[in-house]
């Protein structure tokens, strides 16, 4: 497959196109005497394409038909966001789908996270706080030129056997629970077509065509917008000083291959190089502190980068020609009241749930509900009433999506205290390979309902990540440091994090993997307490400033807080953590005291 796959998506667009066309002409033999299929699939992006191909991979025998509004193919390097994937996307792409020699030969392996926090006017680089690592982990993650991909998808499925129409368009969805099969009216090339099938699978992006049939759009609190376009050539983080000790900090690795995130009050800015040759550049703002009339259009969001990121601006414009396209999308964060039904329907990608780009969630959450969506068809096409699975599965995957959000909702004011953020970062890090990804490489998510231990400590750290993010934002409101010039390892100085990466793919039997789980919750408990005792320590001398006393005396009070407090304490002598990685003391140049 894979040999087939690659030498698909290294084909010249045009030669790819055509066969493209004889291929669809030709279709599968099921599609030419038969308009009724196991599984319709409504959108021909990742989601779809993906879970289509998951599909076939699990059952040989499915009927597949996946229902794409966009031609094929579709443009490379001028198409979708979402071109960064973290730990669970990659394990998705690379191990479960089998895409691993496409991924090494089509697409760049990408050198982790890494961060700039704004100095001054930012126009150099080294003047900034800098977080990421000096190695590659393990584990690998890629940059995903999303064309590529998703025209390398769309020839793999058609040779797979599964219908794939392009540039068609749903006209109806008639779901029938009583029914075996649910109806779809489609129209292609002015022929409108009815199709029946047995599940519906709503994976059609934004436009959400089943969640608005049936109301289940819920809103959030997080509000944000993003600009974003692609420069025809390799933007280089490297060249923008020839400053030599701090070329020196990172020789094992090239920074222009990370995800490079460019850091500021109430915004960051997103690099990243695609194997195309042209390099993605966004910008992502928070809603009440940035106009989206700043941005929305490309000569204001030129304008834009010009006032908040200079130097980055500069090296634009000195390839100003090369822009390539330019996309906005507005309040771009939702969820939904249900995503999985027994009665035959799901909704998968950004039709269901979207978050935010940092951190780069949306692939990982499309792994996750591929998975829970998998399991369900395929069990219900063996007969098996899966009323009960999909609840779970359905309440799972929210409750997973909540955790997520919280991450981001009213975060962004923190976006330029690099003290606060360094901290959040690792912190979030972490967890994520401790809780998500550990739980996503076990393929725990999909037995969860024969685990009681791992679901009943899920809900228990959900509770500590959200009073986590809630004590950030407390934190920011006592001290907000002037820090700059400073180097911080991600990675391979921390113990903690090297345990928790590559735990992931330690292959853990179940009971094991419940154990290991245990654990790592405890393990957050104590870096939690770790990071509010330092953090009240630091600050408990300031007699002269009241509102920091009061909000110290908050926390001491708390019995949430002085419960994790007491197991840091107690247990730091049997299971110690250096609190070096907490950066309070390191970074700190001079500080800005915040009125109460």
């Amino acid at each position: 497959m894979s040999d087939v796959f690659n030498r698909v998506a290294a084909l010249p667009e045009e030669k790819r196109a055509l066969l493209m066309q004889h291929l669809q002409k030709r279709g599968p033999t099921t599609e030419a005497s038969h308009d009724r299929y196991d599984v319709a699939i409504l959108g021909g992006g990742i989601a779809g394409l993906t879970l289509a191909l998951q599909l076939k991979k699990s059952s040989p025998a499915a009927r597949i038909l996946v229902v794409e509004k966009q031609k094929h193919p579709v443009p490379e390097a001028a198409h979708k966001v979402g071109e960064s994937t973290v730990e669970i996307a990659a394990h998705y792409l690379r191990d479960i789908l089998g895409l691993e020699e496409h991924l090494q030969t089509q697409q760049l392996r990408k050198f982790g996270l890494r961060m700039f926090f704004s100095a001054s006017d930012n126009e150099d680089i080294t003047r900034r706080i800098e977080l990421g690592s000096t190695i590659f982990p393990p584990l690998c993650t890629y940059q995903v030129d999303r064309g590529r991909l998703e025209n390398a998808l769309g020839g793999e499925l058609t040779q797979q056997g599964i219908s794939f129409l392009d540039d068609c368009k749903v006209q109806q969805i008639t779901l029938q629970a009583a029914s075996d099969v649910h109806r779809l009216r489609i129209q292609r090339d002015g022929e409108e077509r009815e199709i029946q099938a047995c599940w519906i699978v709503d994976a059609s992006g934004r436009s959400s065509l089943l969640k608005r049939q049936l109301k289940l759009t819920k809103k959030v609190e997080h509000h944000a917008n993003a600009a974003w376009f692609r420069v025809g050539y390799p933007i280089d983080i490297k060249t923008w000083t020839t400053d030599a000790d701090w070329q020196a900090r990172v020789t094992l690795g090239d920074r222009s291959l990370s995800t490079n995130h460019l850091m500021g009050p109430g915004y960051w800015v997103w690099l990243i190089r695609l194997a195309s040759g042209s390099t993605s550049v966004g910008i992502v703002t928070d809603a009440g502190m940035h106009n989206f009339e700043e941005i929305n259009l490309l000569e204001r969001a030129l304008h834009w980068l010009h006032t908040y990121e200079p130097q980055c601006a500069e090296e634009i414009e000195r390839q100003r020609a090369a822009i390539q396209d330019f996309r906005v999308m507005k309040d771009y964060s939702y969820s939904c009241e249900q995503v999985f039904s027994g009665e035959r329907w799901c909704l998968i990608g950004e039709a269901g749930v979207a978050l935010d780009p940092l951190y780069s969630p949306g692939s990982d959450l499309i792994a996750i509900a591929n998975g829970l969506t998998c399991d369900l068809i395929i069990r219900s096409l063996k007969g098996e009433d899966i009323q009960g699975r999909a609840q779970v599965h359905d309440k799972l995957f929210l409750n997973l999506a909540n955790i997520w959000l919280s991450i981001y909702e009213h975060q962004y004011s923190l976006m330029d205290n690099a003290q606060i953020m360094v901290t959040k970062i690792i912190w979030d890090t972490a967890f994520y390979w401790g809780v998500f990804g550990l739980l996503y490489f076990h393929d725990t998510f999909r037995t969860i309902v024969d685990s009681p231990g791992v679901a009943a400590n899920l809900s228990r750290i959900a509770v500590l990540s959200n009073r986590i993010q809630a004590f950030f934002r407390e934190w920011h409101t006592i001290d907000q440091p002037m820090v700059n010039n400073g180097f911080v390892d991600l990675y391979s100085p921390l113990d903690f994090m090297v345990k928790l990466h590559t735990g992931m793919a330690a292959g853990l039997s179940p009971s094991r993997l419940e154990a290991q789980f245990a654990e790592n919750v405890l393990f957050f408990e104590r870096l939690a307490g770790q990071i509010v005792s330092t953090v009240i320590e630091t600050y408990a001398d300031h007699y002269a400033q009241e509102h920091v006393l009061s909000q110290i005396q908050r926390w001491q009070t708390e019995p949430y807080i002085t419960e994790l407090i007491a197991r840091y304490r107690r247990e730091s002598r049997t299971h110690p953590i250096d609190s070096g990685w907490i950066a309070m003391k390191s970074l700190r140049v001079e500080k800005q005291e915040v009125a109460p």
